[in-house]
């Protein structure tokens, strides 16, 4: 059995979008509107600045825009490269993008069994649209053609009068109620709290008609700082593949241009114990895959799969038994000494940051 060496979070830099989701972020800063990017990365240097040799071994690779991931052209060769560098590559979309579903399927079969997407189940967009026909036919598409498939929507106040026909229309297209996730409100700047009007008892109480592990995993975790040793920075990253820098995580103190020289070995330097974010509000993923390792956590197979009616599973067994697996099963803990010198390094570069940004302030004023 394939275990995964590192979790690799790309960025897509696209806020446009086919849709216009009242919860989603983009909405809110009405960015969807914006031109295609360019995206100047060959899908070589992509795949040789990503390659097994560089990272360690076959990690998971999420691709993941602002926007709708699958709208730049380049987004299909960039994932084919990868699968056939030998990761396993999941693609967050919200399903509409039908061409880019046709050529995908179209994946040798050794390929589409390390694809996984992340359908978005937007509802009351699909709905208003009249486009549930075209989201399930592409569900349909890439499971038939052998690839693996989540279906999670985002819960929001506005949502609550249609539970029943979410579900219902869910089993009856993909074979199980859909998952649920727990939407965070990025107009809150620095907080991110719960998108929602409720009371979190009552948030919770609602949305758990789904029986959805992915929910309750993201509830347990949800406003929780995490103050444990971290390997994030060593086990995963965050890539921006319009940039290619590579960070630590959302929280970075060391970032890198990891395509200004491909044949230059990658640094992999951990958050250790000073993280900022309020809380790891993407540890569905990093959390689940095991980049604190003494946190009790389901794997990320566990958290995504559903057994539909007819007794099938939206996970692969390729892709199911990859995602089982752990970052701390393939990769060496820190003894004490390793820890104590990575979070002096990442204090040391905390202050020289705020140096820094003192000495660029007192200039500026100085030149008024």
């Amino acid at each position: 059995m394939e275990k995964i060496k590192r979790f690799i979070s790309c960025y897509i830099p696209v806020t446009t979008c086919t849709f216009r989701c009242h919860y989603c972020y983009i909405t809110h800063h009405r960015l969807f509107g914006g031109t295609l990017p360019n995206l100047r990365f060959t899908p070589e240097e992509v795949r040789k600045a990503l390659s097994q040799k560089r990272l360690g071994g076959a990690c998971l690779i999420n691709f993941c825009g602002g926007g709708e991931t699958l709208l730049p052209s380049k987004i299909v060769d960039y994932v084919r490269v990868l699968l056939e560098e030998g990761h396993y590559v999941m693609i967050v979309t919200n399903g509409i993008v039908t061409n880019r579903f046709k050529e995908l399927a179209l994946f040798p079969q050794e390929l589409l069994k390390r694809l996984f997407f992340k359908f978005s189940y937007h509802f009351l967009e699909l709905k208003s649209r009249n486009l549930f026909d075209e989201f399930f036919s592409n569900v349909k598409r890439v499971y038939d053609a052998g690839a693996s498939f989540t279906l999670e929507a985002t819960p929001s106040d506005e949502l609550i009068p249609y539970i029943d026909e979410v579900k219902e229309i869910a089993i009856k297209n993909a074979g199980a109620v859909n998952h649920i996730t727990v939407a965070r409100d990025e107009r809150v700047s620095g907080e991110l709290p719960i998108l929602t009007d409720m009371s979190r008892e009552d948030y919770n109480k609602t949305w758990s008609v789904f029986n959805s592990s992915f929910f309750d995993y993201k509830m347990s975790i949800f406003g929780e700082r995490r103050k444990e040793f971290c390997y994030a920075g060593a086990w995963s990253a965050v890539v921006d593949l319009g940039s290619g820098m590579m960070k630590q995580c959302y929280c970075s103190f060391y970032n890198q241009n990891i395509f200004k020289d491909l044949d230059k070995p990658i640094r992999f330097l951990p958050v250790g114990n000073n993280c900022k974010q309020k809380h790891c509000y993407n540890g569905h993923a990093f959390l689940a895959l095991g980049v604190i390792p003494e946190l009790k956590a389901p794997s990320y197979g566990e958290i995504r799969n559903r057994i539909t009616v007819d007794g099938k599973e939206w996970l692969r067994p390729a892709m199911k038994e990859f995602m089982e697996t752990k970052l701390y099963g393939t990769n060496q803990t820190y003894t004490s000494f390793q820890k104590r010198k990575v979070n002096i390094e990442i204090r040391f570069r905390k202050l020289m940051s705020l140096i820094k940004s003192l000495l660029f302030k007192i200039k500026r004023f100085l030149l008024r």
